[in-house]
């Protein structure tokens, strides 16, 4: 465990070749049998967390939850506002939903919202997980911990009766010391490591046309409060508005029905324009002669080669989109940026054609002569946002069914999962794209190093010492000891398992100190949700850890004053409210 540490601090290699590795070594050893070894890769939580992904595809295909960047997260003026729109809904919707999903949802939409309001990546995704796991904390069904130490509680003491908000005081003081402490310290303390988005000067950059449908949502918002003023690496060159063109537009002009919006920009800005409701790209007749269902199609780049037939006529002129049966959007030639009628352009060897077509185009002229390279675009299957009530409806469901207790977080992500793919929200091959295989053998291994850590005996004696050192310091000194002993398990091994492991010792721990049973296990809840220094600990730490670009160090230096002001919070209210004469 310590290697394995001191291997992802360094950064050197990925966090699951790291525990696959150690893992590998655990068993040749003989510490944990092939059956342990392999126990994670078939663990529920684990399983769980591959179906949100699905669901979080699907939620992402349709746009379904874009009101809440729009509306609720919108455009900050500052890193620490932005921190803060994120994470008070964030930290709500834990309260009511296993925080688990909540990050699910919330990662590819904190993602794209970082891009178009500019702001580093790894300055939010952390926040987004610790926001999770601080709601979590405000009522019994936000984090599966608590869930399991009510359990054991209840069996141990049929006497008990539980109530959804009993420890909502308690989590409503720890929540708020380190949401403060999160928008305080990650100004020094948390990294802008992840990359920019790339300058309008030197990436490919394109000349594009989208007009405003009939009936889009945007009709009568100004271009600021459409999100159409601050996508990195584009802006809006000019409106063509009832045959008027509109120079230098000012953000607080409003939109109509019928404008032809022109914008200049990289590829990855364009994208993000295609998926917002009510723009449709100003080929859309080109689009929709096609034939193909916009769930099937797909951008392509294509370079116009030496020799093409192509080269030398317009677009018009080739009959383009009967010939190849694929539109063309927009027309790239070295630096120079072709505007105007797609049709009236006349093409030349190395233009480069962004166009929308059907997959089967990639088949088709791959070696035709008239491309000297054809390629998808990653990530540019339309939004199918008429599917978005469809994806509420079902998001509901799966919420629902899990709060009643009818099915478990996993039947119902799964069911959830399988429902989006039959209804097509989402395609075969974009639901395994969401699927990530290093995060999955990541969680996979660390459960099987916890395992290795009960199986050694190492996990015990590491609770039972810290409990005994900590005994001669009174009532308080026990709740500190098992805060302790538990927050550490729980930084190595899963929170679930650090509360069902150490959930008798802290019981017998206060018995003998004479604290009642019910503080002890507000104790132990909290600590078991409180991993905060290493992604190894708590799924949504593991989820964030790649999309972020974080390295093991930075949980470790921002996290450890978050572990110690939510440890004395946590301490200091459970002993001053139930506790102290």
């Amino acid at each position: 465990m310590g290697a394995s540490v001191v291997a992802m601090a360094r950064g050197a290699w990925a966090p699951d070749v790291v525990l696959i590795a150690a893992v590998t070594v655990l068993l040749l050893l003989g510490v944990i049998t092939p059956a342990e070894a392999a126990a994670g890769f078939a663990n529920e939580g684990m399983l769980t967390i591959a179906a949100l992904l699905v669901v979080a595809a699907g939620v992402e295909s349709t746009r379904a939850l874009q009101w809440i960047v729009q509306r609720v997260l919108a455009r900050p003026r500052s890193v620490a506002g932005a921190q803060a729109r994120m994470m008070l809904p964030t930290a709500a919707m834990s309260a009511l939903v296993n925080n688990t999903p909540v990050v699910a949802m919330m990662l590819p939409l904190v993602q794209s919202w970082s891009r178009r309001c500019q702001i580093s990546v790894s300055k939010l995704l952390l926040p987004l997980s610790w926001a999770a796991i601080l709601g979590g904390t405000l009522t019994l069904i936000g984090t599966s911990a608590n869930l399991v130490v009510t359990g054991l509680a209840v069996e141990r003491y049929p006497e008990f009766t539980w109530s959804l908000f009993e420890i909502t005081p308690i989590g409503l003081a720890v929540a708020a010391v380190g949401l403060l402490y999160i928008l305080v310290a990650s100004r020094w303390l948390l990294p802008a490591r992840a990359q920019q988005a790339p300058s309008i000067d030197s990436a490919r950059d394109y000349c594009v046309g989208f007009r405003v449908a009939a009936d889009a949502p945007i009709v009568g918002e100004t271009i600021e409060n459409a999100g159409l003023r601050h996508l990195p690496g584009l802006f809006l060159a000019e409106i063509d508005r009832d045959g008027e063109t509109l120079a230098a537009v000012p953000p607080d002009t409003r939109l109509r029905a019928g404008d032809l919006l022109v914008f200049v920009g990289v590829l990855d800005s364009v994208l993000d324009l295609r998926k917002i409701r009510g723009l449709e790209p100003a080929a859309h007749d080109q689009v929709r002669k096609l034939g193909i269902r916009s769930g099937d199609r797909l951008l392509v780049e294509a370079v116009v080669g030496l020799g093409s037939p192509l080269a030398g006529t317009s677009v018009r002129e080739a009959a383009f989109r009967t010939r190849y049966r694929a539109a063309i959007i927009a027309v790239h030639r070295g630096g120079e940026r072709l505007a105007g009628k797609i049709g009236d352009i006349v093409l030349r060897f190395g233009d480069t054609l962004l166009l929308e077509a059907h997959p089967l185009f990639l088949e088709r002229h791959q070696d035709d002569r008239s491309f000297a390279l054809v390629h998808p675009v990653e990530g540019s299957a339309p939004v199918r946002h008429e599917r978005g009530g469809l994806v509420l409806a079902l998001l509901a469901g799966m919420v629902g069914l899990t709060a009643s207790g009818a099915l478990s977080m996993f039947a119902a992500a799964l069911a959830c999962g399988v429902a989006m793919l039959i209804s097509r929200c989402l395609t075969a091959a974009e639901a395994r794209r969401a699927i990530d295989v290093g995060l999955l053998l990541t969680i996979a291994a660390s459960l099987a190093l916890g395992q290795a850590l009960v199986a050694s005996g190492a996990a015990q004696a590491l609770a039972d010492g810290l409990v005994a050192a900590a005994a001669p310091f009174g009532e308080l000194g026990v709740l500190v000891g098992v805060y302790l002993a538990v927050t550490l398990l729980t930084e190595m091994i899963s929170n679930t398992a650090a509360a069902a492991l150490l959930f008798p010792v802290a019981m017998a721990a206060g018995e003998a100190a004479g604290i009642a049973p019910r503080p002890m296990c507000y104790v132990v809840m909290f600590a078991a949700s409180a991993s905060f220094m290493t992604p190894l600990g708590y799924p949504t730490n593991l989820m964030v850890y790649g999309p972020g670009g974080y390295r093991f160090a930075d949980y470790l230096r921002f996290g450890a004053p978050m572990q110690l002001l939510v440890g004395a919070v946590t301490v200091y209210a459970v002993y001053g409210w139930y506790l102290a004469p």
